[in-house]
């Protein structure tokens, strides 16, 4: 597969907005056009009128189709197969089985596979190992809403430990199937302070890249998942320095083996991607 490699930022764009659609391509890495959650009810067939007559660039857009078993899931496919679209969203994955449904539909398309009820999670080792898939990522608000819950925070900003819990598992999942994984919106749009702490958080975890819901979000994440100047050259000298040594060493006053240097040449990898 060739799928879209996400992000760093991605940015979701209601469907129904056709107006959006190229001010949020030209702001982010990945525009992801919504059909599910952004879109009301009444708005769902125009929103599918818009994405059949939009042109944005394949290699960097993404449709979010509603769940399977819904009836907007099959009107979401017809819409897609009027695009040149290759790469989908699934709204509430819960099994391998709502992938081959999604590819059942769409032919050779690459999934993007959204774990955000409690089933989805629990099942997310084998979903990210299905055909298809590409990335997982998750999402808190509708995870707490399938459990009969509330809120996915407490009163100070920080994740509940239920929800921590899910973003582990979805990463987890995504990394033992070689398939990037998508940290889930930040909420709080005036909070860039928190967003930045919570993107600088998913980058040094290992997500390939943060999801946003508004352009505003954007440089936050972009600035998180680039590493410093000081970190890149430090990466490079550490690096450098284990050329003339043999299995651990220490460096700076720190032991140094094979997984510290895996994680210099991450950060080199973000650089360049970044």
């Amino acid at each position: 597969m060739n799928g879209i490699v996400p992000g760093p930022a991605l940015l979701f764009c209601p469907a129904d907005r056709p107006e959006r659609y190229a001010k949020a391509a030209d702001r982010a890495d990945t525009v992801i056009l919504d059909l599910e959650d952004a879109v009301a009810p009444a708005a769902k067939p125009s929103a599918r009128a818009a994405l059949a007559a939009s042109d944005l660039s394949p290699d960097t857009t993404v449709v979010r189709l509603n769940a399977v078993g819904t009836p907007d899931f099959v009107a979401d496919c017809d819409a897609v197969r009027r695009t040149a679209y290759r790469t989908v969203m699934l709204a509430k994955t819960e099994s391998p089985d709502d992938v081959d449904a999604v590819r059942a539909a769409l032919g050779d398309v690459d999934v993007i596979a959204l774990c955000e009820t409690a089933r989805g999670v629990v099942n997310a080792v084998d979903i990210a190992r299905a055909d298809g898939v590409t990335a997982l990522m998750w999402g808190a608000e509708d995870l707490v809403a399938s459990l009969g819950g509330t809120s996915s925070r407490t009163s100070t900003g920080t994740y509940r430990a239920v929800a921590l819990h899910a973003r582990s598992q979805v990463l987890l999942a995504a990394g033992a199937a070689g398939r990037a994984a998508i940290d889930a919106v930040y909420v709080d749009i005036a909070d860039l302070a928190g967003l930045a702490a919570e993107a600088d958080d998913a980058a040094a975890s290992g997500f390939a890249a943060k999801a946003s819901i508004h352009p505003g979000q954007v440089a936050a994440i972009r600035a998180a998942f680039a590493p410093g100047a000081d970190e890149v050259e430090h990466a490079r000298a550490l690096l450098a320095a284990a050329e003339h040594e043999r299995g651990v060493f220490s460096y700076e006053g720190r032991m140094v083996d094979e997984p510290i240097l895996r994680h210099a040449r991450s950060v080199l990898d973000r650089a360049r991607r970044s």
